[in-house]
């Protein structure tokens, strides 16, 4: 268990590494120069020059990487271009509001997800599989914005509980974000929960034709116990990566219903730098988004070899 921890934390190590790299070349290779746009078309060459050694843009590309890699290390991403302030800073108010949509679309979507896949497995060809299985295919082909559109239309036009917008920044608390964070929430919940629903029938339906829930069976065993005991520990292992998956997801997903209702997180901050061509934000958003996505599968390949301990002498036995 040891030696494949410390395997795959080198391997997601590695993968950051990568991922990094990658994301400052993208937007090194962003058409434009920064400091012409900061300025105006209208500056003199002279003063171009100046911003650009001022903001480290006549160094090579090699050392402006290494650079910010060892700044990021310690959480210092830079400066905006924009607002001035420290991107580490800026990026933690936005994306402490974002946290909390997530939160509670993993509670909801991962949390009613399972106990769908469950019931459509165990009543298969019947009616409670037909109408979970309509529904999560409805989710997975409507896209998030869709959903969004819909549930204010629904929620905050025809019946007014909830806001349709939200008219604080990055600065509110959570008791003012919350009353405008379901409707987000349920947005990137319903199209999140359609995937793992889809794949925990999918292992139900195996895992319960298999020889040792029939044994299980024939001891006398309640269908309770045999599902919670024998069945659903394994049925989990290939759902586990659809659920890191879908987490990590969030990070993309979440920028598209955040500028539906202009909610003060991540993606709306995101979408903003694209536009005013904030580099320094654009590359901490998108490393912090890498980080995400490796942590989410680090965690899927340590929960399954919890759950599964046949894979914990895998790599002996060869």
């Amino acid at each position: 268990m040891l030696s494949f921890t410390l395997r795959r934390a080198a391997s997601a190590i590695g993968t950051l590494l990568l991922s990094s790299l990658l994301v400052f070349l993208a937007v090194q290779a962003l058409p434009g120069d920064v400091a012409t746009q900061i300025l105006g078309k209208d500056a003199t060459p002279d003063a171009v020059a100046a911003l650009r050694g001022t903001l480290g843009l006549d160094q090579p590309a090699y050392e402006r990487y290494l650079d910010w890699i060892k700044g990021a290390l310690h959480g210092d991403f830079g400066t905006s271009l924009v607002s001035g302030k420290e991107v580490g800073g800026e990026v933690a108010s936005y994306l402490g509001n974002s946290a909390l949509i997530a939160l509670i679309t993993v509670l909801f979507a991962v949390t009613g997800s399972l106990v769908l896949g469950v019931l459509a497995g165990l009543y298969r060809d019947r009616w409670p599989d037909h109408l979970i299985s309509t529904v999560s295919l409805v989710g997975m082909s409507v896209p998030e914005f869709v959903v969004a559109t819909v549930l204010v239309l629904c929620f905050s036009v025809a019946l007014p509980w909830f806001p349709a917008v939200v008219l604080y920044g990055p600065e509110a608390s959570v008791g003012q974000l919350l009353p405008a964070v379901w409707l987000p929430a349920l947005s990137l919940a319903v199209v999140m929960a359609a995937y793992i629903v889809r794949m925990t029938r999918t292992s139900v339906i195996d895992v319960m034709a298999g020889e040792y829930v029939t044994t299980a069976r024939l001891k006398g065993l309640s269908t309770w116990r045999v599902v919670t005991r024998h069945a659903l520990p394994s049925a989990l292992l290939p759902t586990l990566h659809v659920v890191a998956l879908n987490i990590a997801w969030l990070a993309g997903g979440v920028a598209v219903v955040e500028n539906v209702f202009n909610y003060p997180g991540i993606g709306k901050l995101m979408l903003s730098s694209v536009q005013n061509r904030d580099l320094p934000v654009i590359q901490a958003i998108a490393l912090i988004s890498a980080v995400i996505y490796v942590v989410c599968n680090l965690a899927a390949d340590l929960g399954a070899m919890a759950l599964n301990p046949r894979l914990r002498t895998r790599g002996r036995t060869r």
